[in-house]
């Protein structure tokens, strides 16, 4: 690690900590040439599989359109924000489970509708009523009784 104060090349690690859950360690570091301390956090990088478009183009899988998705979903709903970063974390792994390297938006949907009923049945139906383009309150009606089935 190069010293972002006098670009040296040897630096000592003072001190490491599990940052995000376990996901991350935060280490401290000292320049041993001009003494100066930073912080730099280290984390996995886990390859996710580009998205499919249903006009088929294909594009980098983008978290935030995960988490934006989710927040219009779950607006004004008693959920916290360590369990929507749960269901992100589970959509994720799910994703990379799969081995492939492209997967539908199709496919993405259905792991967030899934995560959602189970999570806000509100939020479910919000979701699905956008996701599936629902055409009149009779489809709306269809999908609650579903839900009232489970």
């Amino acid at each position: 690690m190069h010293c972002p104060f006098c670009t040296a090349k040897e630096t000592k690690v003072i001190d490491s900590r599990l940052v995000g859950e376990g996901y991350q360690v935060r280490r401290r570091r000292e320049c041993i040439e001009c003494h100066e301390r930073f912080t730099t956090f280290e984390g996995a990088e886990l390859v996710m599989p580009r998205v499919i478009k249903q006009d088929g183009s294909r594009e980098p899988f983008n978290e935030d359109k995960l988490l934006n998705g989710l927040h219009r979903a779950l607006e004004k709903r008693p959920v916290s924000t360590e369990q929507i970063e749960e269901v992100i974390h589970k959509i994720k792994s799910e994703l990379r489970a799969t081995g492939e390297r492209e997967v539908s938006s199709h496919f993405i949907g259905e792991l967030i509708m899934e995560a959602l009923k189970r999570l806000d049945k509100v939020a479910y139906v919000r979701f699905a009523s956008v996701y599936r383009s629902f055409e009149d309150i009779k489809e709306f009606g269809e999908e609650i009784a579903k839900l009232g089935e489970h």
